[in-house]
């Protein structure tokens, strides 16, 4: 006798099976662009050149490494076939219980969880999915695996420094290794000569005034720089920094700057309104008076232009005691967030101005970092990432993505994401918010709104979810 599915069953088992038919067609999709970029790069090319034809064409990519890609192209596939199945075990176990009925939130909660989220992951993958340009082959020389990159240089004190260190005793150290190697960063090998400059110096006696050779080399990718055994030069008469009861709104002295190496020779002139000042970023943030009012304003209209820090923390009320502000600047989000009892550091960098120095008079905490750095901080630790006048619509897709990844990484389940103002071109926009959307950050505040007729701002303010795994 045949058997009869009940109106609802047989309304889901549709729904399944029009699932079915998307999954596979998103598998043929996947297939096809996949046969389509080897086709493209001259894989299936019958002639004898293939090699030549592939490495040598004017629109092929660089660094294309067709293991990772196969791997990532698989890794989506794997994701929809497990989806798929899935959902034949779900319908089936469905079919069996006919007499059983489904309500609506059990419904919504299966199309989240068994639907929609592994969907969008396999979404998330393939859009990952990259082929950089590929370059002709180089016949250089491998590097020594024992002292890599240590006959490149030709100071002895770089040559030291990134010479192994054995342990004594022989051994294992506390980090379970045999021997210590300096790290320095890859693009150094580009920057030779700079670098070589930067460790030419006398042992234990005072180190060059050389701090902007040191910041092109962070700023270029070399980084974190090799320790150095000189003397760090202090200002020729420094003071002792005003009393923290007063640093956080006052010009620090200027006597406690070496301004050797910038247009401007004290605050003063950093404050006043000087076209040759020598910094462009933050227009008069070297301005206590306007400082004092940042964040402070009304946010009730819709396209305000930030967000006010009581409003900021009264969505996760006293959870919010650590965080970090990477973005341009004297330091002034700190110092707000120090008066709500919360610690916050400030990533800067001098460009134009004693950016570092002006922090830290003012009694807050300077991180020296470039956008190049992993930053030092552990998993999971910060309550609170702010950014600001950093971050904007200039920034490399795929460098924004290792950047916004590493904040995610440090963040922890519960933390807040204060997008401050980021702004872009209208038509990039799609694309950045992509960046930011990606990770399913629980939105709190999210408002865009003209900066010009071809920009917009947008401001937002995320919460990681948990991930508990």
């Amino acid at each position: 006798m045949r058997k009869v599915c009940s109106p609802r069953c047989c309304k889901l088992a549709r729904v399944m099976g029009s699932i079915q038919i998307l999954l596979g067609g998103l598998v043929i999709l996947v297939s096809i662009t996949s046969l389509f970029r080897f086709y493209s790069a001259g894989f299936f090319m019958h002639d004898e050149d293939i090699c030549k034809h592939f490495y040598g064409v004017r629109d092929s990519y660089s660094g294309f490494d067709t293991k990772a890609l196969s791997d990532r192209v698989e890794e989506v596939l794997m994701k929809l076939a497990t989806l798929q199945d899935q959902l034949e075990f779900t319908v089936q176990k469905m079919d069996k219980d006919r007499g059983g009925s489904i309500d609506k939130s059990e419904y919504k909660k299966f199309l989240e969880e068994q639907v929609i989220q592994p969907l969008y992951s396999a979404h998330i993958s393939l859009r990952q999915i990259r082929l950089p340009k590929v370059q002709e082959t180089r016949n250089a020389s491998t590097p020594s695996v024992e002292d890599p990159l240590i006959n490149s240089f030709v100071v002895e004190e770089i040559r030291k420094y990134i010479t192994a260190k054995t342990n004594r005793v022989g051994k294992v150290n506390i980090y379970g290794t045999e021997k210590i190697y300096n790290t320095i960063g890859h693009a150094c090998v580009l920057m030779k000569e700079e670098l070589e400059e930067y460790m030419n110096y006398d042992i234990g006696s005072y180190c060059k005034d050389d701090w902007p050779l040191a910041q092109k080399l962070m700023i270029n990718g070399c980084d974190p720089l090799p320790r150095r055994r000189c003397l760090t030069r202090a200002s020729k008469l420094y003071l002792k920094p005003y009393a923290i009861n007063e640093s956080s709104w006052k010009l620090p002295d200027g006597r406690n700057v070496r301004w050797a190496n910038y247009q401007c020779r004290n605050f003063e002139c950093l404050a006043a309104k000087n076209p040759k000042r020598g910094y462009t970023k933050c227009s008069g943030c070297f301005e206590m008076e306007k400082e004092k009012v940042k964040w402070m304003g009304n946010s009730s209209t819709p396209n305000a232009p930030t967000f006010r820090i009581s409003d900021v923390l009264e969505v996760k009320p006293g959870e919010i005691r650590i965080g970090l502000d990477f973005g341009i600047g004297t330091g002034t989000f700190a110092a707000r967030m120090r008066e709500q009892n919360v610690t916050i550091i400030s990533t800067a960098l001098n460009l134009g101005a004693p950016f570092n120095e002006m922090i830290a008079l003012r009694g807050l905490l300077p991180l020296y970092v470039t956008l190049n750095q992993r930053l030092p901080f552990f998993d999971n630790t910060m309550d609170l990432i702010h950014t600001i006048g950093f971050l904007d619509g200039w920034i490399d897709l795929q460098l924004m993505d290792f950047i916004l990844f590493d904040w995610d990484r440090i963040l922890r389940p519960g933390g807040l994401l204060w997008v401050d103002r980021f702004f872009c071109k209208k038509t990039e926009l799609d694309d950045f918010m992509y960046m930011f959307l990606q990770f399913r950050y629980k939105k709190h505040k999210w408002v865009i709104y003209p900066k010009s007729n071809d920009e917009v701002y947008l401001s937002a303010l995320l919460e990681k979810p948990p991930r508990s795994l």
